[in-house]
Parts: C-alpha cells; sequence; structure tokens
C-alpha cells in the first residue's frame, strides 16, 4: 500500500476486502492471511487483524483449519466433514458392521486433506465405539455403529 499511513491500515484493507465480499469476488472464500499479506504489501500479522475486523462486523467467519469464509458460505472444518461422512456411511449402511474402513491415505486423497487430518477425524468414532482398531491390519466398522 504505497503511500499509506502505518497506523489503522488494517481498515483500509477490510475495507478493500468488504468491497471484493459484495462484488462477489470470494465464492469459495477469502484468501488466506500470507496471500492477503503479499497483495496489500503489509505483515501477516495486518492481515489478520483485518480479517479479524471483518468477522467482528458479521461479514467473514473465521473457520478453524479452513480459514476466512464469507458469510453463509462458511464450512465445517475439515476433520468433522469427515468424521460426519464416514458416520453417515455407517448409518445408510455404505459401510456395514464387520467392514474394513478405507485407509487414511485413501481417506486423505478421497477428501484433499493430510493424513493426520484424516488420523484425527478417526478418534472420535473409534471413542464412541463405531469403530474398532486392529493393530497392523486397520480399522473395521463395529457392530455397535
Amino acid at each position: 500500500m504505497p503511500n499509506s499511513s502505518p497506523r489503522k491500515t488494517y481498515l483500509t484493507i477490510s475495507e478493500a476486502l468488504r468491497a471484493r465480499i459484495t462484488e462477489g469476488s470470494y465464492p469459495n472464500g477469502l484468501p488466506p492471511e500470507a496471500e492477503i499479506g503479499r497483495e496489500f504489501g503489509m505483515a501477516r500479522t495486518t492481515a489478520r487483524r483485518a480479517l479479524r475486523t471483518l468477522d467482528e462486523a458479521g461479514n467473514v467467519t473465521i473457520v478453524a483449519g479452513v480459514g476466512p469464509q464469507t458469510c453463509g458460505g462458511a464450512q465445517m472444518v475439515p476433520h468433522k466433514r469427515i468424521m460426519t461422512d464416514l458416520l453417515e456411511r455407517f448409518r445408510t449402511s455404505d459401510l456395514p458392521t464387520g467392514a474394513q474402513l478405507p485407509s487414511e491415505a485413501e481417506l486423505a486423497d478421497t477428501h484433499g486433506v493430510a493424513r493426520g487430518t484424516v488420523h484425527r477425524a478417526g478418534h472420535e468414532p473409534e471413542g464412541a465405539g463405531h469403530v474398532q482398531a486392529r493393530r497392523g491390519v486397520g480399522r473395521f466398522v463395529s457392530p455397535t455403529s
């Protein structure tokens, strides 16, 4: 931002982002903080502050693990989305009792996330008794699901 005051730059950035949101420039969510910082030539912390201003005004929602989303377009956190998908597959018998779950690598590819995200998604169904883990073999749908 050439020739701008270093004070309250985040307000100028938040107004520019708000105008773009109104125009519909971000249908799939706003760019990450680092990208906003590069575009406007400012520190990432200034971008974070601009996004927080938009969040407080109700223009965006900051979703952990996803990033800033325009209101109405907020997405579920990735590990929760995967967990919900697995539970739905149990409910509809797409994965019947005794069936082996796809590997973490397969689920990561399917959902476009890291294996760690898939691993995290498996904790709750396993803890609730929907999934049984067999060390060295895999994870299976338990009879209680």
